[in-house]
């Protein structure tokens, strides 16, 4: 299909022009006008990049892009070396933001909802990123994390109390540790995200309320995962998500 049509498609379903974001939101590098073969993956990191080229990718969907407000703009060093190899093999690079943590259905948030079978109440925070709702079932912090080491294959860091019986949750993929002094006002028992603090760690133990950090890249792959998925069977590109390894 032609890049413009994609483009079209993903702003408008993303709601992109909604968001004030820190950084540009849909095509950020062009390549060749048409798209057969998508890569998607978290960062538009060297790997995925050249892990899309090794593959004959058309383009990169990601959720972590570039041109991020206040970064040095001058293309040297790693931003030459990313740059360089997007150019030399004509992709195209798609970047969505917060409009991918925000999607009712594609979004992070919504994601991690469905993997972890919670019901949603309402959003909050600003630009309503973050999410409150329910397990399916009441249960121990200490359960309620070890579900979601299971959803997401990786151990994520519970802070707080560990027998407290949680009945409201909230979460925010990401490094949205900032909203949990939110969540606490809204009556979470438990808050889910990617990154944590050292404040966040007193705000925890003192509040009474379990902080889950589960991994930025791991609370954010299933967004992009997602989308590829839907581009994929609405248009019949073929789209592949490439996993490129992140601890944090």
């Amino acid at each position: 299909m032609k890049r413009e049509e994609l483009i079209h498609y993903l702003d408008t379903l993303l709601e992109a022009g909604h968001y004030r974001d820190y950084c540009p939101n849909g095509l950020q590098v062009e390549g060749r006008p048409e798209i057969r073969r998508l890569v998607a993956g978290v960062t538009a990191s060297q790997a995925l990049l050249e892990a899309a080229a090794e593959r004959s990718a058309d383009a990169v969907l990601v959720h972590h892009g570039w041109f991020w407000r206040g970064e040095d703009g001058r293309v040297t060093g790693i931003r030459k070396k990313r740059l360089q190899t997007l150019l030399k093999h004509d992709i195209n690079l798609i970047a969505y933001h917060l409009p991918l943590d925000g999607h009712p259905e594609f979004g992070n948030n919504a994601q991690l909802a469905q993997r972890f079978g919670w019901l949603v109440d309402r959003r909050f925070g600003e630009q309503d990123v973050g999410w409150l709702g329910r397990p399916a079932q009441a249960a121990s912090a200490a359960t309620i994390a070890g579900q979601v080491a299971r959803g997401l294959g990786r151990q994520p860091l519970l802070i707080g109390p560990e027998h407290r019986r949680i009945e409201r949750v909230a979460w925010c993929s990401g490094g949205a540790q900032g909203l949990f002094e939110q969540a606490i006002a809204l009556g979470a028992d438990l808050y889910l995200s990617g990154e944590i603090s050292e404040q966040t760690v007193h705000l925890a133990r003192e509040s009474g309320v379990a902080y889950l950090a589960a991994g930025h890249h791991a609370s954010e792959r299933y967004g992009v995962q997602a989308l590829a998925a839907h581009v994929a069977e609405r248009f019949g590109l073929d789209c592949q998500f490439v996993d490129i390894d992140n601890p944090v």
